[in-house]
């Protein structure tokens, strides 16, 4: 297991649950920008949030920021040690270094230093788009071993500075390259282990590539906070994230399961379970309070096929039979299998005390 950290008040690592981040895009010298889309980061349900600081003139903008935020921020630096030094003293959560362009380690050392002063922790971000000179000599490409390498030699060097408080991502934009590093890592050290696959692109060919990544090492108990980085609205990988953690259980929420339907079908169970994953996606829970609903496609087979739901409707001729723990309880009309399905997992959110979305959310 891995060890412990406080980032702000979010535990990482050490067998807490994992959290899910996501990194800003909006100019971060405007201020309103970004508080913008932090609001929205927060209600989508990310754990942190990064931001970049390329400048000066950002520092006071990202402090401002956390100020305001209800959740962690992280300051990503790269090149100059010194914004990351003034990130620390102005109070911002974590900062992100990148062991391929921070510099000596005169300027490690002011970085450690700053961040041991202000209880903040580092995250090592290893890119193999950013390794250094010398272990690109050595090993020829940027190779899992490289990038290992680099991760290790940067926190050695922050530990002789008496530093500990550390993270460390190592990031490819293969998913094979990506697992075969963060296993190596993991069996090298204890470090808490932040997942993604960099630059994995957009649409759907991204989503299948960050979770093959993601959760082929989640599911082997690797890792420990966890990105999915899409070139699309930031605020999809806070959605993608928390389906991942969904399908493995490390998260739980509403968990719409549907028949895939074939000619047989005679209901639209397509369309019903596209508007109840809408609506309840964000929805937040830990794994024992899931709530699981079914929309099945069979009234023959539906309630025995989905008997381990809470709630579910299964369909033919123009007719929906409602259940309840499998077992059927009345018969309903096309018209009145959504409202009711939306009535009893509401009514089940607020048992397990959790306030349902509002009326119009996925509707």
């Amino acid at each position: 297991m891995s060890k412990r950290i406080l980032v702000r008040s979010l535990p990482v690592g050490g067998g807490a649950p994992v959290s899910v981040q996501t990194m800003a895009n909006s100019d971060p010298h405007d201020f309103n920008a970004c508080l913008s889309q932090l609001r929205a980061f927060e209600e989508a349900g990310a754990d942190l949030a990064r931001f970049t600081v390329p400048d000066r003139e950002a520092v006071p903008v990202i402090a401002r920021l956390r100020e305001a935020s209800r959740i962690p921020l992280v300051a990503d630096i790269h090149f100059d040690y010194r914004l990351a030094v003034e990130c620390a003293a102005a109070g911002v959560d974590k900062i992100r270094i990148n062991p391929g362009n921070i510099g000596s380690p005169d300027r490690v050392k002011a970085v450690a230093d700053a961040c041991r002063r202000a209880g903040t922790p580092i995250r090592i971000g290893v890119n193999s788009g950013s390794l250094q000179k010398d272990l690109l000599e050595k090993y020829g490409s940027p190779t899992p071993e490289a990038l290992v390498e680099s991760a290790l030699r940067q926190a050695e060097m922050l530990e002789r500075f008496d530093f500990s408080d550390i993270v460390i991502s190592i990031k490819a934009s293969g998913a094979p390259e990506m697992i075969r590093a963060c296993r190596m890592l993991h069996e090298k050290s204890d470090y808490p282990l932040h997942l993604g696959v960099t630059e994995a692109g957009g649409g759907e060919a991204a989503l299948v590539k960050s979770a093959v990544g993601i959760g082929t090492l989640l599911s082997e108990g690797i890792g420990d906070t966890i990105r999915v980085s899409l070139s699309e609205d930031p605020v999809k990988e806070v959605a993608a994230g928390l389906l991942i953690l969904k399908a493995l259980k490390l998260r739980g929420g509403v968990d719409v399961v549907s028949c895939p339907t074939c000619g047989r079908t005679e209901v639209d169970v397509m369309e019903i379970s596209r508007r109840l994953s809408l609506r309840y996606g964000r929805v937040s829970l830990p794994p024992e309070k899931t709530v699981k609903a079914a929309v099945m496609g069979c009234v023959v087979n539906g309630p025995g096929e989905a008997r381990e739901a809470d709630l579910g409707i299964a369909g033919g001729k123009n007719q929906w039979l409602f259940f309840r723990n499998g077992v059927i309880e009345e018969k309903l009309s096309p018209e009145e299998a959504l409202p009711r399905m939306i009535f009893e997992i509401d009514r089940l959110l607020e048992s397990r005390g959790v306030h349902p979305p509002r009326e119009d959310a996925g509707l």
